[in-house]
């Protein structure tokens, strides 16, 4: 039976499709669909659980080889090694200010909802301690030693490094002998073309791959789940959302001087994908697509600026996340906090959001650190390992919202954003077009 009820699902989506309605309203149609699917059918939902996977594989597959030919595309396209600096200088001040300012946010919150009260601890079954890795451990973890290697392993920061690298010396190298370097500049730049081309095909399957991770995720994180720590969920999505709203919108209506709601519709595609896939660096593909075809900052801007965001700063994960849980287990095991202990919370957790950037599991790291840091107990972070996945959902729609949003104010402050595009209301689904 679920089988013909899951592909009456897919033929009703391609049937909006057909019907021309637009590419966001068929995403979230496709979220609510699957939703209600998952908790319909529970646990027997492989047969659509399998394009959702499907659909995390080849966005993943994109990664890299994206991350690799942007980077130094973008790089080279800058050409003055001067301009790259400050370029790089006024992604990495926005990343750690706005992670600033959610570490300010989640406090906020915290004290407001106290989601710890009236709460014992319970230590989660399937938790495990992490360890905490040394600031030597951490340095090295970034520094290439093999790039194809750590292209192979998915270790996104290596690869960074190693096509910045890649891209100054084609710039230096360029400006003693142009003739020499101009085929490797025109196959890096061929090569992003034709992965952005590879993206945008890969993107038409967004609604598919939505519909089956929703149901996978609804079918094993019922409302028990939920409920269990429901003051937590919901002081996390609280927190993401005055996040987006109020910090992010701020500076785009304030300093970007955008109206905040337009850009938000331009960059759902992106939000929708990561919070369904939960990861920074599989959505990356997509983000870069949404601010180059939709909010309409240039190639070189979005392509720098996005791989760096998804590396460092992470608002939700790296800001908010890791302070919601430093407050839960403060209350927790009764240990009291004042106003120099936010002060210290909120630098250590910003500085954090640098230091473990390269190392996997990024958001149980961050918190783990922060906890160490401030002296409170690791063990208290057991107690949420159960909803994770409903966590990190909104976590990660946030980091890559604040990616986006930094990349829009460097691209202004560049003059490397076409405002006047950006004004026009175009359709939903403009990057998916041929």
């Amino acid at each position: 039976m679920n089988y013909i009820f899951f592909i009456t699902l897919l033929l009703f989506l391609y049937f909006l499709k057909k019907k021309k309605v637009s590419f966001g309203n068929r995403v979230l149609i496709a979220m609510v669909l699957g939703t209600i699917a998952g908790v319909i059918f529970k646990g027997n939902v492989q047969s659509i659980e399998i394009l959702g996977k499907a659909y995390v594989n080849l966005i993943k597959m994109l990664v890299i080889p994206l991350v690799v030919s942007t980077v130094i595309s973008s790089v080279t396209s800058l050409e003055d090694p001067n301009r790259l600096k400050k370029v790089g200088t006024k992604t990495i001040s926005w990343l750690l200010i706005t992670t600033a300012a959610a570490c300010v946010v989640g406090i906020i919150v915290s004290l407001i909802i106290n989601p710890a009260a009236g709460m014992s601890f319970v230590k989660d079954p399937s938790f495990e301690a992490r360890e905490i890795p040394g600031i030597a451990s951490v340095i090295l973890d970034m520094v290439p030693s093999n790039p194809v290697a750590e292209m192979a392993n998915g270790k996104i920061i290596p690869v960074i490094i190693f096509s910045l690298l890649v891209g100054v010396a084609i710039t230096i190298e360029g400006a003693k002998n142009a003739s020499v370097v101009k085929p490797v500049k025109d196959f890096f730049n061929g090569f992003s073309q034709i992965m952005f081309r590879i993206t945008k095909i890969v993107l038409k399957l967004t609604p598919y791959g939505v519909l089956g991770l929703m149901a996978s995720v609804s079918s094993k994180y019922g409302l028990s789940t939920i409920l269990s720590l429901g003051k937590l969920v919901i002081a996390v999505y609280l927190a993401c959302i005055l996040q987006v709203v109020l910090v992010h919108g701020g500076l785009l209506a304030f300093v970007a001087k955008v109206n905040p709601i337009k850009f938000f519709k331009k960059i759902y595609p992106a939000q929708v994908v990561a919070f369904t896939t939960r990861s920074s660096y599989g959505t990356l593909p997509v983000t870069i697509k949404c601010l180059t075809d939709r909010v309409k900052v240039s190639d070189k801007i979005a392509s720098f600026v996005a791989p760096m965001g998804a590396t460092m700063g992470m608002n939700g994960c790296g800001g908010i996340y890791p302070v919601i849980v430093a407050m839960f287990v403060a209350e927790m095991f009764n240990i009291p906090m004042n106003f120099y202990s936010y002060i210290v919370l909120v630098l250590v957790t910003t500085i954090a959001s640098i230091g473990t950037a390269g190392v996997p599991g990024t958001a149980s790291i961050m918190a783990t650190v922060v906890l160490a840091s401030m002296g409170l107990p690791i063990e208290g972070i057991a107690m949420v390992i159960g909803i994770d996945t409903i966590l990190d959902m909104a976590r990660t729609a946030t980091n890559v919202t604040g990616s986006s949003v930094v990349a829009l104010l460097v691209a202004t402050s560049e003059s490397e954003f076409n405002r006047e595009e950006f004004n026009l209301d175009e359709d939903d689904k403009l990057e998916l077009s041929a």
